[in-house]
């Protein structure tokens, strides 16, 4: 079976920058919207920002003006651009993307990744 990896996860001081990257574990044959989850502990998982395979965009109102989403339809790849950190975006990031893959017999379904973690702290 397919999966998504993230990577690109780690500990970065306050108002640092950190790039995530979420591909799929082999080839396959599309990736469609995307969107980048995160969850603290004992908070529930909240969207930070998504993408359309069109390239339009939107944002978690806690990560305007400091995250960046951003695609690679040719590489079937996404990246989450994070800069200014602050202590309060230390969680586990998720990447969740349609995508088509030989499996699914050309329809497009819902993946997860196992997610990567992000402290920041000084």
């Amino acid at each position: 079976q397919v999966q998504l990896v993230e990577s690109g996860g780690g500990l970065v001081q306050p108002g640092g920058p950190l790039r995530l990257s979420c591909a799929a574990s082999e080839s396959i044959f599309g990736m469609y919207a995307v969107g980048w989850y995160r969850q603290a502990p004992g908070k529930q998982r909240e969207l930070v920002a998504a993408i359309r395979r069109g390239g339009s965009t939107n944002y978690a109102d806690s990560v305007k003006g400091r995250f960046t989403i951003s695609r690679d339809n040719a590489k079937n790849t996404a990246y989450l651009q994070m800069n200014s950190l602050k202590p309060e975006d230390s969680a586990i990031y998720y990447c969740n993307a349609v995508i088509v893959t030989r499996y699914g017999l050309g329809y497009p379904e819902n993946y997860w990744g196992q997610g990567t973690q992000v402290t920041v702290s000084a």
